[in-house]
């Protein structure tokens, strides 16, 4: 329905939300993606990487399993952050979620499809390497699932807010009218004019009625109408 039981036309239907619907959830999935794609390029630099542990070293694998979906994380993230398009942004969570879970499953078929080597922890102790696994593919992974899906669920179903929002009266600019040139002579009426009724002007009332008066206003009236026309 696109006018209210009064006639105002509103904006938009059920596709219509604000766009703070998915603002936090697009901010954070963000930050998420730009993390994953960056960090295999600048972990080096804090001796926190995997093989090669080079700074800004380029590999096929670096490309398929951590640019290419933090990459694809961030354009879903930015989806929700500025659509508001339902469709659109839900299209943007579904990317995200995808996204999220080629991190944790693509090792795991980087062989067998020809990717490369995603290369190893460099790390001498358990805690460290389990901070790479966590902080690189399966952790990271995980955390844009669930930011991905909790945007999902919120983009599907349809609040009071959805409502009113879709529902708001368009507020049309319409032209002022232009105004009118009233003009005035510089000659003032006579202060005891007669109108074409014989009335004075001093006789009518603010009502346009004329006022009643007695029998000596009436003689009045009647010598001052002799006198005009003589």
């Amino acid at each position: 329905m696109n006018e209210l039981d009064t006639g105002v036309p509103v904006r938009g239907g059920r596709m219509r939300i604000p766009r703070s619907r998915g603002a936090a959830s697009g901010f954070l999935l963000i930050l998420l993606g730009g993390w994953g794609a960056l960090i295999p390029f600048v972990g080096p630099y804090f001796d926190f990487a995997y093989t090669p542990d080079q700074e800004w070293a380029w590999t096929a694998a670096r490309g398929w399993l951590e640019v290419l979906p933090g990459a694809a994380t961030a354009v879903g993230g930015v989806l929700l952050l500025t659509s508001r398009n339902r469709a659109t942004a839900m299209f943007g969570g579904w990317l995200t979620v995808l996204a999220g879970a080629w991190f944790v499953v693509g090792r795991a078929l980087a062989g067998p499809l020809g990717l490369g080597d995603p290369g190893a922890p460099v790390a001498i102790t358990d805690t460290k390497r389990v901070s790479l696994e966590l902080a690189y593919f399966s952790g990271l992974g995980a955390a844009i699932v669930f930011v991905g899906a909790l945007a999902l669920g919120r983009l599907s179903v349809r609040s009071l807010r959805d409502i009113q929002y879709a529902h708001r009266p368009v507020t049309a600019t319409e032209p002022a009218p232009a105004a009118e040139v009233v003009t005035k002579t510089n000659e003032a009426p006579p202060k005891h004019a007669l109108s074409e009724t014989g009335v004075s002007e001093t006789d009518v009332s603010e009502t346009g009625e004329p006022r009643h008066r007695g029998f000596g206003g009436l003689f009045r009236a009647h010598r001052e109408t002799t006198t005009s026309a003589h």
